[in-house]
């Protein structure tokens, strides 16, 4: 889970108005930059967004906003009551569900994601509801307020879920849910279909279809998957570069010394080494 405004001013989801103002005011005299010996960029930037994140959660509409869609509020300049951020923000949250669903249904259509095709439905339902629901209510749901938070809080050094946070957790514990409904599916599906067609041809052609189907969605699954993980990388084409360039020389230097003969080149050289060693020489290099 990333950081949040509260734990970056260090203080609780209750806080007060007068609590974030003394909090800031100390953590200012730390990090001012007149305050700091070496004016680098960084901690100009710091004192930046601990400057923002004062005045977000000192702003009635914008701290509600912001515990149920994070810190991607700060770009929504035109909004300023609760009303203006509830509406941006559906606006965000109703199409995302929607092209899930135009794209399960599609799937469904075309033969894939058969097993478990109700179970998906449900959950996909599930957490439009809940997501809608923490959205909209003036109070944390309780899952976060009565049952993982206090457990967190007494039991653990992990920090208090906010809103926005506990949705992107459902939302990547819903892909895991459909990935395992891709994985299990054929490996628990009853046979009837082989059962009762005793043509070995048919069979066969029938085990392939089912064996096509479960490595495209395997594949389809794999790439949500990548996608989530490059959303840091995004916006910031230099990283996104830099990640390429990374993942391409790493496939490089695996597929080489994969391959059997570069294998059998290496072994004989660290052989040739080992035998003009000197004697009693340590080490393999």
């Amino acid at each position: 889970m990333t950081g949040d405004f509260y734990q970056d001013l260090g203080v609780p989801h209750s806080a007060t108005d007068r609590e974030i103002k003394s909090r800031f005011r100390r953590l200012a005299a730390i990090h001012h930059p007149d305050k700091v010996s070496s004016s680098s960029p960084s901690a100009e930037g710091y004192f930046v967004h601990l400057k923002l994140a004062q005045d977000t959660l000192l702003n009635p509409a914008k701290r509600f906003a912001y515990e149920r869609f994070g810190p991607e509020i700060i770009g929504w300049q035109h909004c300023s009551t609760i009303r203006d951020y509830l509406v941006h923000g559906l606006q965000s949250v109703l199409p995302y569900y929607g092209m899930a669903a135009i794209a399960m249904y599609f799937l469904g259509l075309l033969g894939y994601l058969e097993w478990g095709k109700f179970w998906r439905w449900i959950s996909i339902i599930v957490l439009c509801v809940f997501e809608l629901h923490t959205i909209s209510r003036p109070y944390f749901p309780l899952l976060a307020a009565r049952v993982l938070n206090p457990l967190f809080t007494a039991f653990t050094s992990h920090p208090p879920y906010l809103p926005f946070q506990l949705i992107q957790l459902a939302r990547k514990l819903s892909v895991t849910l459909y990935i395992a409904f891709s994985q299990l599916g054929p490996l628990i599906q009853p046979p009837t279909a082989v059962a009762q067609n005793g043509n070995a041809e048919q069979v066969l052609q029938q085990q392939l279809d089912r064996m096509d189907q479960t490595a495209k969605a395997v594949e389809i699954d794999a790439s949500r998957l990548q996608a989530l993980e490059m959303v840091p990388f995004v916006e910031d084409p230099q990283a996104m570069k830099e990640v390429k360039g990374k993942v391409k020389e790493w496939l490089i230097q695996n597929t080489i010394r994969s391959d059997p003969e570069v294998r059998d080149a290496m072994g004989t050289v660290l052989r040739s080494r080992r035998t003009d060693a000197p004697a009693g020489a340590r080490g393999n290099r």
